[in-house]
This record gives C-alpha cells, sequence and structure tokens, in this order.
C-alpha cells in the first residue's frame, strides 16, 4: 500500500464519510465553501465573492479590454444583489430569468480580450454551485462571517508566530472560539470567564445558551 500521509489522509476521510452516511447522516444538507476540494461533498454551494477574485486579476492593456472587465463585473454584482432579494421574496424574480442573466455574464468575448474566456468559462461550469440559492433560498451566497472567524487567528500567527506544541494550540484555539462565541451570543468574554473562575456559575453553559435561541427560532419559524 502507497505510504504517502496525503493517501492516508484521503482514505481515512472516505471512511468517516461513509460511516456517517451508514449511520443516518442527512445527505441532503448544503455545504457552503470557497471552493476549496475538501468541502465539495453532498450539495456544495460556493461563494460569491471567492469566485470574482480571478476577473479581478485580469489584466486590461487597452480601455476597450478595461469597458468589457467592468461591464461584466457589475453585473456580476447586479446579478449577486438581485439574488440576496430572491432569499427574502422569491415572488419579486422569475429563476429563468435569473440564469439567463448568469449565462450573459458569462458568455466569452468573441473579439479583442480572448484572455478573459477561460476565467469566463471557469465561472459558467460553476452555474449550479452559484445558482444554488434558486433552489434552496437559505443558502448562502458568500462566506464572509466564516472567513471573519479565523481572521483572528491569522492575525495572531503573523504576529506572534505559530504555537509550540499541540497542548497550546488547543488552548490558543479554545479560547479564541470562546471569545467569538460569546460576542455572537451578546455576553461578554470576560464576565464568562470570571463567572467561571470565581466558581459562580450564574451564566449559563454556551451551549445551553444556543440550544435555547435554536428552540425559539424554530417556534418562530
Amino acid at each position: 500500500m502507497d505510504k504517502n500521509p496525503q493517501v492516508y489522509k484521503q482514505i481515512t476521510e472516505a471512511a468517516l464519510i461513509q460511516g456517517l452516511i451508514i449511520n443516518g447522516f442527512n445527505t441532503d444538507i448544503s455545504i457552503h465553501s470557497d471552493d476549496a476540494g475538501q468541502f465539495r461533498l453532498f450539495i456544495h454551494s460556493l461563494c460569491w465573492k471567492h469566485v470574482e477574485r480571478p476577473l479581478l486579476k485580469i489584466i486590461c492593456y487597452i480601455d476597450y479590454q478595461q469597458e468589457i472587465l467592468n461591464q461584466r463585473l457589475k453585473d456580476f454584482w447586479r446579478l449577486y444583489k438581485d439574488l440576496k432579494l430572491y432569499k427574502t421574496n422569491q415572488c419579486w424574480f422569475d429563476k429563468e430569468s435569473l440564469k439567463l442573466r448568469f449565462d450573459k455574464i458569462t458568455e466569452p468575448i468573441k473579439n479583442g480580450f480572448v484572455h478573459l474566456n477561460p476565467v469566463l468559462e471557469k465561472i459558467a461550469n460553476k452555474k449550479a454551485e452559484l445558482l444554488l440559492v434558486l433552489e434552496r433560498p437559505q443558502t448562502s451566497l458568500h462566506n464572509n462571517s466564516s472567513e471573519n472567524d479565523i481572521r483572528e487567528f491569522a492575525k495572531r500567527r503573523k504576529i506572534s508566530g505559530p504555537t509550540r506544541s499541540d497542548a497550546g494550540r488547543k488552548a490558543r484555539d479554545t479560547f479564541a472560539s470562546l471569545k467569538k462565541t460569546c460576542r455572537k451570543q451578546g455576553i461578554s468574554f470576560w464576565d464568562y470567564l470570571y463567572d467561571r473562575i470565581a466558581l459562580k456559575y450564574t451564566i449559563p453553559r454556551i451551549s445551553a445558551i444556543i440550544s435555547q435561541k435554536i428552540a425559539e427560532n424554530m417556534i418562530h419559524t
């Protein structure tokens, strides 16, 4: 057997996924990502803001090319804004017209800007994942909130460097995650720490607070 660590990793991940499916995991779940391969599982949707990045890297050599690129970008984000509105009220838009607008945005340039076409083709091939929101309005259009959650990790790593041990990494990740979660739940991180260190326990467990909010949202919906 190949002893390549990457191969072992892929086999392990495949086994874990199969184990989830065998044990009744809902494969109808949507997974949203920035197009990283490890997240292309089950029903997959893509972040529009990440898909735009290759367009921003295109080099324009003449004004004609810049005008075409600017117009495509404008159309791209107009469609994005309309998809955001579609999420709140599907009656305002016709799904087929939105799909046709996507096709128009990604159609190849016939003359004078052929090096844009490979990027447009790649975006066109991701149509189903970018327009999954038309079938599932609850689908996210971007993953900025997830990126914001990990941005603090990246900043600390740049300033202080990586941790020296697994224990240090676990401590850093645990406290960073706890701080982010407290902030999202409207709880002071320092109050929560003091409450636990002083053994007061006047603030409920974070998991209990989240469970309560989920239950309340289910009642309202």
